[in-house]
């Protein structure tokens, strides 16, 4: 049985061969064994004994790192322990990832402080007549996109929203009622093109509730996948 440790290497290895010839590695990470029988019977070897020789090891998306291998291995065996550790390595770091992914998508992203102060500014100050939001994946938050000053109209709005990525917006809709009286209403628009990527639409419609409950005062909501679904006739008669 042998082992051994470098100076900066976080890991440990043990090395053992049996009777039969078969090498037998084990790491002081978790899950990370490699065993191989090479072709030709191992050299004599003394009960105990430790490493000698190192071999870097250098996966391309992990941080650098140094993996202990004993000099008097046969290189099958060498080539065994690099292949075990470089998978076991990647499926934990990509396990993490997906975990990491995953979370954020079902409790939703988290939103800039931003978001909410123009929001307020729209709602009691009148300062916008709408607000474009999107999600920003670097950052893990939603962020403002566009800023509609007070004397643009619907048009353009709907002509700021892109042909082919998710975004949500605020809109506030002046109308006149059939008694004559004028209102107006903050409509949320939850906007997912078919021409959208797929993980984009998960993304937002994760989001989207955690989303809303940080903007206090909508109070009519719309889904569109195409124009037509968010259309001048049928904002009014949601607004009605």
């Amino acid at each position: 049985m042998g082992g051994g440790a470098h100076v900066g290497c976080t890991q440990r290895f043990w090395f053992s061969h049996t009777k039969e010839g078969t090498c037998l590695v084990k790491c002081s990470s978790p899950n990370v064994v490699a065993s191989c029988k090479p072709p030709s019977p191992p050299p004599a070897l003394p009960s105990l004994y430790f490493a000698s020789s190192f071999l870097s090891f250098r996966p391309s998306n992990l941080a650098p790192a140094r993996v202990l291998a004993h000099s008097l291995l046969s290189p099958p065996c060498r080539a065994c322990l690099f292949l075990t550790i470089v998978r076991k390595e990647r499926r934990k770091e990509e396990e993490k990832k997906g975990s990491s992914t995953m979370s954020n998508s079902a409790s939703g992203m988290a939103v800039c402080d931003e978001c909410k102060l123009k929001f307020l500014e729209l709602k009691a100050k009148r300062s916008f007549r709408f607000i474009v939001f999107k999600i920003n994946e670097k950052v893990q938050q939603v962020v403002v996109d566009r800023l509609g000053q007070p004397g643009e109209s619907y048009d353009d709005f709907t002509a700021c929203l892109p042909a082919d990525e998710c975004r949500y917006a605020v809109f506030d809709f002046d109308f006149v009622t059939d008694e004559n009286c004028q209102k107006s209403k903050i409509f949320f628009i939850s906007w997912a093109p078919d021409t959208s990527r797929v993980r984009s639409k998960m993304l937002y419609a994760s989001s989207k509730d955690r989303f809303k409950r940080e903007l206090d005062g909508i109070q009519v909501e719309l889904q569109a996948t195409d124009p037509s679904e968010m259309s001048m006739d049928i904002v009014k008669s949601r607004a009605l």
